[in-house]
């Protein structure tokens, strides 16, 4: 009976088919193009439809299989229990140890040593272990000398006679992808020494199967700028030529892939991230395939994630927690084995108490009241996640090849290729950033207009380092607008802009809106106003104020006479600015307004010419 009731309820509604849709949108779109209005096209080198039906999924090999099979793009468990992961940097073994020992009682699983130290001893990570259960937590260590870190620590797991299953640790040696990004070049002839060391730690640890020896640094791409298909591209191709270095040195491939591990940045870029999770594993589960594995549970991908450094602002620093937590997200729907957040100010200071208690509470929050940990892969069926996965795979594997052809990622590397794409990628996110295409709240669009910045930014939390040689540099997308907005406030000055609003209330009240927040971006104060009955009084109000810049708002028709009458009362006693393109702007350039702002400035350099003007 349920079945014939629910048959004739779709009966009411019978299935729209794709030409219909198009219909309707072609007469919303009133003769606009398509393509231009509607198809977004990615950074990473693919078309995005405005929608996706069920007919768009045909052709999607992938689709099928559940969490824990084969190609694993649903997760490489039927699960999704990751691990709440947070970093302690040492420099003093104690100190770390109290700090470690807080974080395990604060919700933490998953532990990380970065040594900072150029010489540890044995005593001290003594020191540094002391009451911590090693059973009950993850430990990864990673710093200066990784691979003799990692001879101490497996030295002291053997004295204590632990189970192998018992032990779950990471180590973050990576010769191939933080070494040469580091240096350029290998510490010795064609790496040969860090292979035979890393093949060694292999040996060792073949009994211990939840012990990772390599960690593919993979967020060095992002955080230097690549687009999402190069970091998993290039990501791949390292891990592949780890597969290719081991197998040399004696190591069979199976054992090999269980010994490696991937670290990958997660952006901001929500959908695109979850669906780059899910592609990864699947391209890895068939790169390892290729080596003929006796187990299928080879091919799974261990991946840990920590949110971008990329797009953290210096200004406005509390929309990094908004930032990480939507990174969070997308890492947890798209499946990781640990995740860690990072703290919003990181990218100023060394992290505070409260950041990081912050950091680890997005997590905490995710799984705890937001139970996202409850559900496997919720993205799975998306269309649209979908057909983003099978692009961003496809994507991703043709670079992959690219590499291959080229003698793989080291001679990729050192030829230059490597960084020559990820130098490509970040300067037209540079131009993105500075034209207002892509948005980093606080930096270059809706800044915090009172905002001055603390003693504790200075000149090198805003600089970008430049790369030397054949090496990647990572940097923050926003420094370029920060160090300018910073040399205002460190200037002595406070330049002013006033908005002179006439003419079309609403226009002048829209254009007002958008000056206020461009020149605000450099640290110039703004001065808005409702409206002026009458350009005198407008003029009077401005020259009252003492304003630097003066900014015409007003709609298109009324700036052929607004403008000029301005700049009669105006004179040479402040720059007068026109907000918007309007038809007339010949004319008014021929009577000498020259000044003009609007949706297609290069926000930056306009920004930049008139602090040149203001003598900052």
């Amino acid at each position: 009976m349920a079945n014939n009731t629910r048959e004739k309820l779709f009966a009411e509604f019978p299935p729209v088919p794709t030409d219909k849709w198009e219909e309707v949108i072609a007469a919303d779109l009133k003769g606009a193009d398509y393509e231009r209005k509607l198809v977004w096209r990615t950074g990473e080198g693919f078309n995005v439809r405005p929608y996706y039906r069920a007919e768009n999924l045909e052709g999607i090999r992938f689709l099928g299989s559940q969490a824990g099979e084969f190609p694993y793009v649903r997760g490489t468990h039927p699960h999704n229990r990751w691990h709440v992961h947070q970093t302690v940097t040492v420099c003093c073994p104690a100190e770390a140890n109290a700090e470690a020992l807080k974080l395990l009682d604060a919700g933490v699983d998953s532990l990380g040593f970065r040594i900072e130290k150029e010489e540890f001893t044995a005593a001290e990570l003594d020191t540094l272990l002391a009451g911590i259960r090693i059973p009950a937590v993850e430990l990864v260590f990673g710093g200066r000398k990784s691979a003799d870190i990692a001879e101490l620590v497996l030295d002291k797991i053997e004295r204590m006679g632990l189970a192998p299953e018992e032990v779950h640790m990471a180590f973050a040696i990576d010769p191939l992808v933080k070494g040469l990004a580091a240096k350029g070049c290998f510490c010795s002839p064609d790496g040969a020494k860090c292979f035979a060391r890393i093949a060694a730690l292999i040996e060792r640890t073949k009994g211990y199967k939840h012990v990772r020896i390599v960690t593919v640094a993979a967020e060095t791409f992002g955080n230097a700028g690549s687009t999402i298909v190069e970091e998993l591209a290039f990501a791949l191709s390292a891990g592949n030529e780890y597969l290719v270095r081991l197998t040399d040195a004696g190591i069979a491939a199976e054992a090999a892939a269980r010994k490696l591990r991937f670290a990958f940045s997660v952006t901001s870029n929500y959908f695109m991230e979850i669906a780059k999770l899910r592609a990864a594993r699947m391209l890895w589960a068939n790169i390892v395939k290729g080596y003929g594995p006796e187990k299928e549970c080879a091919c799974k991908m261990q991946i840990h994630a920590e949110t971008s450094r990329w797009n953290q602002t210096v200004y406005d620093p509390y929309v990094n927690m908004l930032r990480g937590t939507t990174e969070a997200m997308s890492a947890a729907i798209g499946g990781v084995h640990s995740l860690e957040v990072t703290p919003f100010d990181a990218s100023f200071e060394s992290p505070t108490e409260f950041s990081k208690r912050i950091a680890r509470n997005v997590e905490l929050l995710l799984k705890h009241e937001s139970h996202f940990d409850q559900v496997v892969d919720p993205a799975g069926g998306s269309y649209y996640i979908e057909n983003l996965t099978q692009s961003i795979a496809a994507e991703a594997w043709k670079l992959f090849l690219e590499i291959e052809e080229k003698g793989g990622y080291a001679a990729a590397y050192e030829a230059g290729f490597v960084r020559e794409r990820v130098a490509a990628s970040a300067a037209a996110k540079d131009k993105a950033i500075a034209t207002r295409r892509q948005i980093l709240l606080g930096a270059n669009q809706y800044p915090n207009f009172t905002e001055v910045a603390p003693a504790e930014i200075g000149v090198a939390s805003v600089t970008r380092a430049a790369a030397e040689g054949n090496t990647l540099t990572p940097y923050r997308g926003a420094m370029a607008f920060e160090a300018m907005r910073l040399e205002v406030d460190r200037s002595g000055k406070q330049p002013k802009a006033f908005m002179l609003t006439c003419g079309s209330l609403a226009m002048a009240r829209a254009r007002a809106q958008f000056s206020c927040n461009f020149f605000a971006c450099a640290g110039i104060r703004v001065e808005d106003n409702t409206f002026f009955k009458s350009i005198e009084e407008g003029v009077a109000a401005a020259l009252e104020s003492k304003a630097e810049i003066v900014v015409v708002c007003a709609a298109d028709d009324d700036y052929a006479t607004a403008a000029p009458k301005v700049k009669e009362l105006l004179g040479d006693k402040a720059i007068l600015v026109v907000a918007g393109a309007p038809a007339c702007a010949p004319e008014l350039e021929a009577q000498g307004i020259t000044n003009f702002i609007n949706v297609k400035s290069n926000v930056l350099e306009t920004l930049k010419f008139y602090l040149k003007k203001l003598g900052i």
